[in-house]
Formats: C-alpha cells, structure tokens, sequence
C-alpha cells in the first residue's frame, strides 16, 4: 500500500467519508427532506483523512521517501537492536530467568522505529504491555530494560515493573500498561500538560509544542477511553498522535471479527481530526506519514490517527502456543519482514554495503550479551523496596495489633515484618 500525504486530497464532510468511492447510506424515508424544503448540498473541503487505497493512484504519494545514509544506518539499527533483544528475550524466558507473561515486537519493528526515532527527548511515548521495544527506541538502555525484565535493582524500575510496566522519566517513556486502552487516559494528559507549558508557562522549546506518541493495538479501538481521548485531543488541539499498531489479531480474536468496520484510521475524521493508514511493514513509509504528523502536532493544528497495519511473528506472548492463527497467514507476512526489507532497500540504493550492515548486527549482537550480563549479574532489590510508590503517606498502610502506625515498626519498614 502506498504511503498516505494526507494534506493532498480532497473528501465529503467526515460523517460521510469514504475510502474507494463508496456511496453513502440512503436515509429511511421519515427521516428525509420534505418535498418542497430546502435541501443543503454536501460540501467539499480540504482532506482530513485519507487511507493509502485512496491515493494508490497517485505516484507522488507512492513513491518511496528519500533517506540518508545516516538516516538509513540509524533505523537499521534500530530496527536490528529491536529484533535481537527481543529474540534474546525468548531464550532468557525459557531459561527461567524471567517471569510473568512476557509480549515480544517481532515483525512491527518499522512502526516504533518509523515514529519514535523522529522525536525529540522532551518528547513522550506511550505504549502497551509490547513495550521493550518502544522503549529501546526512546533511548533507554539495553541493559536497563533487560535488567527490568530479570527484576533487577538496576532496571529503569528497579525491578518493579517488569516487561508489562517499563518506565523511564528520563527519557519520557511514561509507561508501558498492562490494561488495553490505560494508557490512552495518559497519553493526552501529557500532551495537554505539553499545550499547558507551551501557552501558559511560555516553556515550550524553539521547535514547539512537544509531542505525544501513544500506541496501542486494534483491539482497542473500540474501548471508551479509545474515543473519549480522540474528542478531548481534537477539543483542545493537543499535540498528540495516536498510533494503531494493528497487528491484525487481539491475542486470537482476528480484528477481522471483532469490530462493524476495521479500517480504524476513519474513526479519525468522526471526531474532525485526520486518519491514516499505512503499510506499517514497510518503516520508509510509516517514517513519511510519522513526519507529517508529529509536524501537525508541534505546529500546533492537533492529533492525527494513524492506523499502522503491520503483524507480529510470535504469538501473543511467549505462553502463546500460536495455534490459531493459518500458517499461510504467517509465512505471507514473514517474507514482508520489515528489517529485510530495509536491507535490501539500504543496498539497492547505494547506502551502505552488506558488509557495513553485518558489522552493525555483530554490534549489536556484543551489546544485547553485555545486557545479559549485566542483568544476570545484577542484585535483586531489597525486600523494602516493596512499600515504596505505595502510599504518598506511608501512613496509609494503616495501624498494626500494637494501634501504632505500621510504618513506624522498623520491621515494617524493612520489609521482614510478620504481616
């Protein structure tokens, strides 16, 4: 599918959008015009949304972006550090080294790295329970989401998090969420606070607004919060993009069956903002679509949908058997693998040689090890570490036998006391 520049065409006021000319619903009689009244005209404005079918025909959408050789370099290795980590993530879980379901990225590497490497570090992501990747991509290092994942004091939440639950203030990654659909809530919260600092505390940067990335998957497009956060967004023009990861399956219900209409990126024009969709195995077009976006936010002109269709290659965690998906089905969107793809893209184009390419994998190789290494070698955290990020009083945790505060017994409070 071809990449959507969704400021170029033209489409009926949003309730009556359609992708590939589709006529509109006829109203049931009682709810027509009266013979005689004033009948108003559809009216015809600029394009709020746009899906890559619309514009296939149109060869200046469709022409694949021009990179650099630094760009290119930069999401191949991205993009290898995702697949690697993620792979080693497998072997360690089968080695008892880590604990709890554990959701790996493998195959919609071009979607993170397609948006997150455009953003600057006063930026914040949002993301899932598929969330190791995302925050590779942010800037957090290897070694301190691997340690998170063993439960180690050295993790970037010092073990308390987890795979589900990665957190990194430095770097503005606000979460990974176990919950589909909880960090929706969160996402445009930050991005109001983002408009906040920008037109009341005069704070924003020289390029403007920062921006807000929250991902989520096609099973939870149809939640509450997925809606109520589109109106709020496009109310106040906040600088977020909401991106889809649709993965074309919730754990095993196909999105196929699971919802009245799964072209998601219409819900976008419903609620006046634009939506998108884009072949989200290829990262050179999900990279174009990511760049406009972000713009529209940091200008300040608001959110955008972007519904990104991609597929994961493993099952929906590591406890997934994968039974039910077809193996036709798999192996068709194997042989689309989005860092192949790049591959060949980088050596057709003259740059980089497939040499250079090995050396970047073997590094990345050597850095996921020393990960490893260090997560493996890293202490656990102390057994008080368990009543922090409770209660901001710590007298919440209430009155022991004695009718004293229990954070007042020593015991309590390291963590050895018989509760």
């Amino acid at each position: 599918m071809a990449a959507a520049s969704f400021t170029a065409a033209k489409f009926l006021a949003p309730v009556a959008a359609r992708s590939g000319g589709d006529r509109a619903p006829q109203l049931p009689a009682s709810a027509r015009p009266r013979r005689g009244a004033q009948q108003q005209q559809p009216r015809l404005r600029t394009a709020l949304a746009v899906s890559s079918d619309v514009l296939a025909g149109n060869k200046a959408a469709a022409a694949q972006p021009a990179v650099t050789r630094e760009e290119a370099l930069e999401l191949y290795e991205d993009m290898v550090l995702g697949r690697i980590f993620e792979d080693m993530c497998a072997q360690m879980y089968y080695r008892g080294k880590m604990f709890g379901f554990v959701h790996l990225y493998n195959g919609q590497e071009a979607v993170s790295t397609g948006f997150i490497k455009l953003l600057n570090q006063a930026d914040c992501v949002v993301s899932t329970y598929r969330d190791h990747v995302h925050a590779l991509s942010k800037g957090v290092p290897p070694r301190s989401v691997m340690a998170e994942l063993f439960g180690k004091a050295t993790g970037c939440c010092r073990g308390q998090g987890g795979s589900m639950h990665m957190f990194s203030a430095p770097h503005n990654l606000l979460g990974g969420f176990a919950f589909i659909g909880e960090g929706i809530p969160v996402a445009t919260g930050a991005a109001f606070a983002a408009k906040y600092r920008h037109e009341v505390l005069k704070q924003s940067g020289p390029d403007g607004l920062d921006v807000t990335l929250a991902f989520f998957g096609d099973g939870t497009c149809n939640n509450g919060q997925f809606f109520e956060c589109l109106n709020m967004a496009q109310l106040w023009k906040l600088p977020i993009v909401f991106v889809v990861e649709n993965n074309l399956w919730a754990i095993g219900m196909s999105h196929l069956r699971a919802t009245s209409d799964p072209e998601i990126w219409k819900k976008g024009p419903a609620f006046g903002m634009p939506g998108v969709h884009v072949d989200g195995m290829d990262v050179l077009k999900v990279r174009e679509v990511a760049k406009e976006a972000i713009e529209r936010a940091r200008r300040g002109e608001g959110p955008t949908l972007v519904e990104c269709e991609t597929y994961r290659f493993r099952g929906h965690s590591l406890a997934d058997p994968d039974e039910l998906r077809k193996p036709d089905e798999k192996s068709h969107y194997a042989a689309r693998d989005p860092i192949t793809a790049l591959k060949k893209y980088i050596i057709e184009q003259n740059l980089a040689t497939e040499s250079e390419l090995k050396s970047i994998e073997k590094t990345i190789d050597d850095v996921v090890e020393e990960a490893v290494e260090f997560a493996d070698a890293s202490p656990h955290p102390p057994r008080s570490q368990l009543l922090e990020n409770v209660f901001a009083d710590p007298k919440g945790f209430g009155i022991g036998p004695d009718g004293k505060y229990r954070c007042e017994d020593p015991k309590f409070t390291q963590g050895t006391a018989q509760v």
